[in-house]
């Protein structure tokens, strides 16, 4: 019997969805947060064959289904950058883990062919507002392109929105251990302070020079006659990134190693996004100058100098904002990650209660992050044009206790069920003793 009423629930739902993939969509008198402009109150938003058509308080278009919103919230889809969402489904289930490629230098591999479209992580993130994520491989120096894929979809075909949305390199660390040898943990692979140094000087060099050789690879190919020249995948795959198509993002949290990323790619003249930056804060005027955005992924590290406040990086966001520094709050590197996505808006709120203003932090989980992604244009904010992935939410989707209604991925409703809301059902339902 339980099976029975399983199944019709489970109908009854999708003939619900399968009512609402109109052509058009009205979404009609309730608080619409744009996250381009001030949020509108008793507003509507239109949408025609996945692209919003109308946003305001007097639309008249005759719309296939109209939902009257009440009062509820509608926000433009959310956002995760440098997520591995995807990519890693069990962290101690080896064969589940795909975010790291062997190799120090792998410019040709592209991270969105990797990731698992029945993953059970994706609909747990979707449930609380994210549209969208940046999957970025992991892994050696030069890790390769992070794609952008959306949150729905049967095969990664169908859910891929941008191959590459930039390379990634990961910058030497400029921390040294300064402990003695005799006090060492490891004395077989202890260094002298002067050993490090020179360690990761050769590290930068070794940088500089597959850059170097990459630059001349491609004046070789302009300069080639195109039937005769012999490709290099690994070089192909370092194409973008020197055309200036895509993004480098500079992988580095310490103040020195911020800094001498920065110093090379400016040199360079490669387009580029600082990715972690927990030190990015004490850098305001060196990223500002250069115009790097931040992906910052630190609002909830703790202090690492014994000299900084213990709100240092709650702050981090406000103060780099304030300095004209554009900032997307971000997803960590860390395989955890993946578990952790749909909890991002509550580290904009803890920005927002230490001087982030409400609608940066807004931005930082939606256009901002469209920006450094390369799809602005698409993407990020409820405006005329612009894809229409959105969601309705009973409150402001920064507070905890806010719940997500519905959602539309280009104009399609998806559903927000999960493995959590199954086994919620699940075990609502257990028999009582």
């Amino acid at each position: 019997m339980r099976r029975f009423t399983w199944f019709w629930m489970v109908f009854g739902a999708a003939i619900q969805l399968a009512s609402t993939q109109a052509a058009s969509l009205l979404l009609k008198q309730g608080i619409v947060h744009t996250a381009a402009g001030p949020v509108l109150t008793n507003a509507s938003v239109f949408s025609r064959d996945g692209r919003i058509v109308a946003v305001g308080s007097d639309i008249q278009e005759a719309a296939d289904a109209t939902i009257e919103l009440n009062g509820a919230h509608v926000f433009p889809g959310l956002i995760a950058t440098l997520s591995i969402l995807g990519l890693v489904e069990i962290e101690a289930v080896r064969a589940t883990v795909d975010s790291v490629e062997v190799g120090s230098y792998t410019p040709d591999v592209f991270a969105w062919l990797s990731v698992n479209p029945d993953s059970e992580l994706i609909p747990v993130a979707r449930a609380n507002g994210y549209t969208h994520a940046q999957v970025t491989p992991h892994g050696g120096v030069l890790s390769g392109h992070s794609g952008v894929v959306a949150l729905n979809g049967w095969t990664i075909e169908d859910m891929v929105v941008l191959r590459s949305s930039g390379m990634h390199l990961f910058w030497p660390s400029f921390g040294i251990d300064t402990t003695p040898r005799d006090r060492a943990a490891n004395k077989d692979q202890w260094k002298s302070v002067e050993d490090q140094i020179k360690e990761r000087d050769r590290k930068i060099r070794e940088i500089t020079g597959f850059f170097d050789d990459g630059e001349a690879y491609a004046r070789a190919k302009g300069a080639a006659d195109a039937t005769s020249f012999r490709t290099v995948p690994a070089w192909e795959g370092l194409l973008p990134v020197l055309r200036g198509e895509v993004p480098l993002f500079l992988h580095a949290d310490e103040y020195r190693q911020i800094q001498s990323a920065i110093d090379w790619v400016a040199a360079r003249k490669y387009r580029a996004v600082l990715a972690g930056g927990r030190d990015a804060w004490r850098l305001t005027s060196l990223l500002s100058t250069n115009s790097i955005p931040v992906a910052f992924e630190h609002v909830f590290t703790l202090p690492v100098r014994d000299i900084d406040p213990y709100d240092v990086h709650f702050s981090a966001p406000g103060i780099l904002v304030k300095a004209g520094v554009r900032v997307a709050v971000s997803g960590s590197q860390e395989r955890f990650d993946a578990f952790n996505i749909r909890n991002l808006p509550y580290a904009a709120a803890q920005a927002m209660a230490f001087g982030l203003s409400r609608e940066d932090a807004l931005k930082g989980l939606t256009l901002e992050p469209a920006r450094l992604l390369g799809l602005g244009d698409r993407l990020g904010s409820i405006e005329v044009g612009k894809e229409a992935s959105m969601f309705i939410a009973d409150g402001d989707i920064l507070d905890i206790r806010t719940q997500v209604k519905r959602m539309w991925i280009a104009g399609k409703e998806v559903p927000l069920a999960s493995k959590h809301t199954r086994l919620y059902e699940r075990y609502r339902a257990r028999p009582k003793p």
